[in-house]
Parts: C-alpha cells; structure tokens; sequence
C-alpha cells in the first residue's frame, strides 16, 4: 500500500509540472520569435540575430511606382533617422529598405519601395505579394546613416533617396535648425511625399522633366559647420561629392552599392571542409564558394543584407560591403562584394 501511493503520488506531481510547463508555453509572448545564429568571429563564436514578424496594416501608393507599407508588430525596437530595415520576402529573399516614418510611433515601422522594372525580383515582390495583412520577417533595424548634430543642414534626394532623409527634415525642423533641400527625381509624379514636402521651409523641387539636370548651387561656400546629406543614384551622389571642396565631410547613403573596382584573381581556403577555391577577377568570391558548398547562405548579393556573411581566418580582405561596422570587419566579411587583398584568404567553412 505505501508503495501504491507513492506511486500515486509521483504520477499526480509529474502532471502538475506537466501543467505548470503548459501554461507558461501558451503565455509567452509570439513576438519576437527566437534569435537566430550567425557566426561573427574566426574562433567560432555566435551572436544572436534577432528575426521579429511583422503585418503590413496600411498600404498606399504615394507616387507612381512606389509604395508605402505600414509595419506593426510587438515590441519592435525603438530606431532614429537614418536607420534602415531588412524584409525577409515570402520567398525568401531579404532586401532593405530605410525607415520614413515617425520614431516616436512605437510598435511601428513604415518603408517606402519603388518597383524596379529591370530588378532581380526584390522590389516586384514587395509590390505585388505585400498586401495588407501579409505577416512577414525583418531584421533590424540598423544605422549606418545617422543624423549628426549640427547647427546648419543640406540635403540633397533623388526620387526614393528621399525616404531616410524625411525623418531627419522632421527633426531638424523641430530642433528649430538651419536647413535646406535640393530635392530631384524624372518627374512629379514619381516623386514621394511631395505634398508634405512642399511649403515645408527651404526646399526645392527639381524634377528632370522640367528644370532639367539639377543646380548643385546651393553647396558652394557653404560655412564648415553645416553639414551634408545626401541619397539617391549613384550619378547624384558624385555630383555632390565631386562639388564639394576635397576633404569635406559628406554624409551619404547607397541604394545599390558602388560600381566595383577591378580585382586580381585569388585563392580561398576553406578551412572546415578542407577546400581551396579559385577566384576569378571577375567572379564574386560568393560564387566560387558555393561552387564547392552550395549550402552557404546568400540573398541580397550586394553588401547590404549580411546573409552570406562569414568568420575569417587569416588573410587581408577588401571589404566592399554597405553593412558590417569596422569592428566587425575584423574577422568577418561578405562573401558576395568583398575580396580579398592578397593571393590568398582563410575561411571558417
């Protein structure tokens, strides 16, 4: 008999923690999901990635080929102007796009896409499979074009360059700054945001079709302290770069990332699997891995989304990439955009 029972007894606990384990499970919050791993050094180590779901709650259209999607999730985190967002798309690709929308707005994150008709799918996606309701994964945000303190400002936009620069009009205008904006795009009607724009203070719209190539004048003698801003096509971007004096600090964010110098052929060791590969000069060191493991992670093929990221070795590598933080380039780079700047480099594959 006191063997029965303590066999009883054992069984009603077990349930009881059974229970206990249940409820816990079904109260934890859904968002955000898990971290995912990636690896961020040559010695193995891993850092968390945090991957959260958002639903697009709003979609608008505010001007031809664009459009404007409204993000809402739970605990998203907070974010200043500058910052950008990683989309991970319901077929997997990941593509990045700058927040445009209010940082004081917490739980929300908003983004603006135009559609690139000769893209590589990206930008086609977002426009056609987005919907309102469509539940989707970002990562990020992150900051690598942030909005500096100073007395006087210049921005210069071209078309969708607009939309990291529209939260920092925002708060330089409440600052009560000095500012102005040279804003440029093919037309009227493929330029967004227009209407909050115009009449906001010193801005100016330049739209080809009317005035033409745009007037750089307003970069000339500006006082040192003022500082410059610019995002738009790469053609814009060294217009302002090339106007200013040598040497001036210049504030800019790509879109897509700079034309690629020439680079020389080399060797790349993968260590862990006990492989050396050949890289072409004009073959992407991307490529020549997953010629050997096709399994390594890529999406963006730019530099910007830091899927095929990777722990070096040994080696000198020339990064080329938008993202990684000169910290991080230490002992890691992009696989898809940076080379390497001797014969040979040493990988963590």
């Amino acid at each position: 008999m006191p063997r029965a029972r303590s066999v009883v007894l054992a069984a009603t606990a077990a349930l009881l923690v059974k229970r206990a384990v249940r409820r816990r499970v079904q109260a934890a919050p859904l968002w955000p999901l898990p971290a995912l791993e990636e690896p961020i050094s040559g010695r193995g180590r891993r850092a968390p990635t945090v991957v959260r779901r958002v639903v697009v709650t709003a979609r608008t259209s505010p001007a031809e080929g664009v459009v404007l999607l409204r993000l809402e999730g739970t605990r998203l985190p907070p974010w200043e102007p500058g910052a950008h967002l990683d989309l991970v798309l319901p077929s997997g690709l990941v593509r990045t796009y700058s927040l445009c929308g209010d940082p004081a707005e917490a739980g929300v994150y908003t983004v603006a896409a135009r559609l690139v008709a000769d893209g590589r799918g990206g930008s086609r996606e977002v426009h056609e499979r987005l919907r309102t309701g469509t539940e989707i994964e970002i990562r990020g945000p992150r900051n690598r074009f942030p909005l500096v303190d100073a007395p006087a400002y210049v921005f210069v936009a071209g078309g969708i360059g607009i939309t990291p620069l529209l939260p920092m009009l925002r708060a330089v205008r409440a600052a009560g700054a000095r500012w102005r904006l040279l804003y440029c795009g093919r037309s009227r009607a493929t330029m967004p945001f227009l209407d909050e724009l115009e009449g906001a203070g010193d801005v100016t719209v330049a739209p080809e079709d009317e005035a033409g190539l745009p007037d750089l004048a307003l970069l000339d003698g500006l006082p040192p302290e003022t500082a410059v801003y610019v995002c738009g096509p790469d053609g814009l971007m060294d217009a302002v770069a090339q106007r200013l004096p040598q040497g001036r600090p210049l504030h800019l964010e790509r879109f897509t990332p700079a034309t690629p110098a020439p680079g020389d052929a080399f060797e790349a060791e993968l260590r862990r699997s006990g492989r050396t590969v050949t890289v072409a000069a004009g073959q992407s060191l991307l490529a020549a891995v997953r010629a050997e493991l096709p399994h390594v992670p890529y999406s963006c093929e730019q530099g910007f989304c830091g899927t095929c990221r990777q722990p070096v070795l040994a080696g000198e590598v020339d990064h080329r990439d938008e993202l990684l933080t000169e910290e991080e380039r230490r002992d890691s780079m992009l696989l898809c955009v940076s080379r390497c700047r001797g014969g040979r480099l040493v990988l963590d594959l």
